[in-house]
């Protein structure tokens, strides 16, 4: 069964149910001191890491299956003694994979831990999300269900959809996170009106389009608009990753602008010249790219020049209780044909702009707020360097309304160390007062890794001595390592006392892995995604 078809079988249209889906969030604000992001004690978490997001877009990302481990960071709140667990995923995770994060909790013996850890698994490989998997499955759902405590008890997840809703509603548990009735405001149309109304810098563009026909319309007017510009953006209105997203080189038909020629011409040369966009999902066609217009809609918006440029972002929380809290920023790092895919972070992000980005973050997340959102959130921005007045100039891309790549290297920091983020300076303080930083990505694969077993990874992870230090609270933690095998990927975050530390951890780590899986392939290894002495 289809997604589309699947949400159009359950419950959640009843005006009952919305009501019901709303008085269980409304139990949150009288719980929100105890299990906002600082978790407290004696509350059962139930996770549900499932990508909720159109399949075709996340099919295309390798492993994405074993994106599901990205929230494995939750079972670090295990050290709270009378915490539990329930972690749902598609497939069954590798029982050394579960050990490796109970390993991480200070102060707990790991036998408490995996006492009060439920493992589930729907044992079902295909695309269609997890959360559609469980509630295909009404007997996975009345053992979850008898697992839990009702009166101490919510859900979290990826991203919140009337999926995550409706299985919300059978446990009769609060979800921690946006109502579905939201997800407008995280899409890439939604997320320019925010844009607008909080008057935060933002690219040239057209609100959302849903055919050929609109789409053209809108790229005219804003080639009208902007006669020097020499690439677009078109963007899917879902997308994961920049996966969705494909470019426009206008230069090739500069003798077609519209203020050259008649309009019915520009567009006429325009639909033809449609067939060339850069895509940065490998393998993409516009064939299949104009098929999904109607389907998801789309926008197209002016692609941001500059010598240097970067992708800074900002992630906040709003608390059910409408508070608006700044968590972290990041300097992200792109890679793809042109440098639109999420590759990893860098944290913090530059101190020529974090303060800025603070600010922004908070006027959108009151924007959020204001419209009945809570929990994470996460603003992408493009910044770009002018050599003349030597500043960096800020305009913000898109809203993420979920978890997102950044969300678990931050958790994984703050749930091992204990130490909060000082919003005065954008840093991030032990306990001791000690500044941490990271650099973290999904994205380490070679070819040459393909067949390693999350086992073999072990092995060599205690050979080399390459795991978390809690003593000094440096090293790198990993995860993905489901998708180790089969696709030669995985991630880490890599912790230091300084970025120029956390990216030589990095660096030690890809060069053991390198040494040690160098009988594996015939050619040199692939030269590292992230970029060096960034």
């Amino acid at each position: 069964m289809g997604l589309v078809l699947f949400m159009q079988t359950v419950s959640y249209f009843t005006s009952e149910n919305q009501h019901r889906f709303r008085e269980l969030q409304a139990q949150l604000r009288d719980r929100y001191s105890s299990i906002d992001i600082f978790d407290q004690d004696d509350y059962d978490i139930l996770v549900v890491p499932s990508y909720s997001i159109d399949q075709q877009v996340g099919q295309k990302v390798p492993g994405f299956l074993h994106y599901e481990e990205r929230l494995l960071f939750s079972l670090i709140r295990l050290r709270n003694p009378h915490t539990r667990v329930i972690y749902v995923t598609a497939l069954p995770l590798y029982p050394i994979i579960i050990d490796y994060y109970l390993q991480l909790l200070p102060g707990i013996p790991f036998s408490h831990a995996r006492d009060r850890l439920l493992l589930a698994s729907t044992y079902d490989a295909s695309l269609k999300p997890l959360t559609q998997k469980i509630l295909e499955r009404p007997r996975l759902v009345e053992r979850i269900r008898r697992a839990l405590r009702p009166d101490k008890a919510y859900m979290v997840c990826f991203n919140s959809t009337y999926l995550e809703q409706e299985l919300s509603l059978q446990l009769g548990i609060p979800l921690l996170a946006a109502s579905p009735e939201l997800l407008y405001w995280g899409s890439k149309s939604g997320s320019r009106e925010i844009f607008s109304e909080c008057k935060i810098p933002h690219p040239d563009g057209s609100q959302q389009v849903n055919n050929i026909k609109e789409l053209l319309i809108e790229v005219t007017k804003l080639w009208q608009r902007q006669p020097d510009l020499k690439r677009m953006v078109i963007k899917l209105n879902e997308g994961f990753s920049g996966e969705g997203n494909a470019l426009l080189n206008l230069q090739p038909i500069q003798n077609y602008a519209p203020h050259l020629v008649s309009e019915a011409e520009t567009m006429a040369v325009l639909e033809k010249h449609l067939e060339n966009l850069s895509f940065q999902s490998e393998g993409e066609t516009w064939a299949n790219f104009s098929r999904r217009i109607p389907e998801l809609g789309a926008i197209v918006e002016a692609f941001i020049e500059g010598e240097t440029k970067r992708s800074p972002s900002v992630q906040g929380y709003i608390k059910p209780s409408g508070e608006i809290e700044i968590l972290s920023t990041h300097d992200q790092i792109l890679g793809g044909p042109d440098g639109q895919i999420y590759l990893g972070c860098y944290f913090p992000a530059d101190e020529a702009y974090r303060m800025e980005l603070q600010e922004l973050g908070l006027k959108i997340g009151k924007a959020l707020a204001a419209k009945g959102a809570m929990e994470r959130y996460g603003v992408d921005f493009i910044a770009v360097h002018h050599q003349d007045s030597k500043k960096w100039e800020l305009q913000a891309i898109e809203i993420n309304l979920r978890k997102g790549g950044t969300t678990h290297p931050f958790m994984t920091l703050k749930l091992l160390t204990n130490g909060y983020y000082d919003y005065s300076t954008g840093l991030f303080l032990t306990q001791q007062n000690q500044p941490k930083y990271y650099l973290a990505t999904d994205n380490l694969q070679k070819p040459q890794y393909r067949g390693l077993l999350p086992n073999d990874l072990m092995d060599i992870i205690a050979q080399h001595r390459l795991h978390f230090d809690s003593s000094n609270r440096t090293g790198s933690v990993f995860h993905l390592m489901g998708a180790l095998s089969e696709f030669g990927k995985l991630g880490l975050t890599s912790i230091g006392n300084s970025l120029a530390e956390a990216e030589m951890i990095y660096r030690h780590v890809e060069e053991v892995l390198d040494q040690e899986t160098q009988s594996m392939s015939e050619t040199q290894p692939k030269p590292s995604i992230l970029p060096i002495n960034w």
